[in-house]
């Protein structure tokens, strides 16, 4: 991580709390992160609960995440919502892509293609997954699928944009399993994905921020972010409870 990219630690709470769960856990965290003024804490919560967090967050160092948008601005969509409805919410950015979406729900490159520039154009700042099964790993694969990704999901966003995105390395075998990547190994993806940005713009991926997501918790959120292409973290189950997750923004603030 250099000093020219501020760290990110975004907690991705998936189909959890409800707005009373969550407003309980905003009011834990906010006194426990309000000292760390040198990385960024986001908060992904359901829809249900965006406006009360982005409510409860409001001056304070805490940013307010979507899980998912649809590309279109409106439309006959059932059940979708869309980046416009988003920025009215005051939200700061979304999450796209996560591997739970492109496995359970269908989520193909062609629609990221779409969506990613549709979140920047409404200033939403995206966090873009990616990533590897267990299988693809084993089959030596990781690197194919990653440019695939990469190449596909950016392929509509302009060149002077690629800096704005987030890009969230999840090797998929590494989610909810309690498995992590080696150092080693996430070192070595998430320096893949910046090569990747390069080959479109050498400053964009010297300003890109790859987050690290897979099982990362407060034990071993350290070793990782100290990793020099990590630049933090995209966290599921630990981002439940106030205080592992601020121990991992402490982690990220060192």
């Amino acid at each position: 991580m250099t000093a020219a990219r501020t760290p990110l630690i975004a907690g991705n709470w998936k189909m959890h709390k409800t707005v009373e769960e969550a407003e309980a856990f905003i009011q834990a965290l906010l006194p426990r992160v309000a000292t760390f003024d040198s990385v960024d804490v986001g908060i992904c919560p359901p829809f249900t609960s965006l406006q009360a967090m982005v409510d409860s967050a409001r001056g304070s160092i805490v940013r307010v995440y979507a899980q998912n948008m649809h590309y279109a601005d409106q439309g006959a969509f059932t059940g979708e919502v869309s980046a416009p409805m988003l920025s009215e919410l005051d939200v700061h950015g979304v999450i796209l892509g996560h591997s739970e979406r492109r496995e359970y729900f269908g989520e193909t490159d062609k629609a990221l293609a779409l969506k990613v520039p549709k979140a920047l154009e409404a200033g939403l700042e995206p966090i873009l997954c990616v990533g590897e099964t267990e299988e693809e790993r084993e089959r030596g694969d990781t690197e194919r699928k990653l440019r695939h990704q990469i190449q596909e999901d950016l392929a509509k966003v302009p060149e002077d944009r690629l800096a704005d995105v987030v890009i969230a390395y999840e090797p998929i075998w590494a989610i909810g399993t309690g498995l992590t990547a080696t150092p080693e190994q996430a070192q070595e993806a998430c320096a893949f994905v910046r090569a990747l940005v390069g080959q479109r713009s050498e400053d964009a991926a010297q300003r890109v921020r790859v987050l690290y997501g897979g099982s990362m918790k407060a034990d071993n959120a350290a070793e990782l972010l100290a990793l020099p292409d990590v630049d933090g973290g995209l966290v599921g189950g630990a981002s439940l409870e106030a205080e592992p997750f601020s121990t991992i923004v402490g982690a990220a603030s060192a």
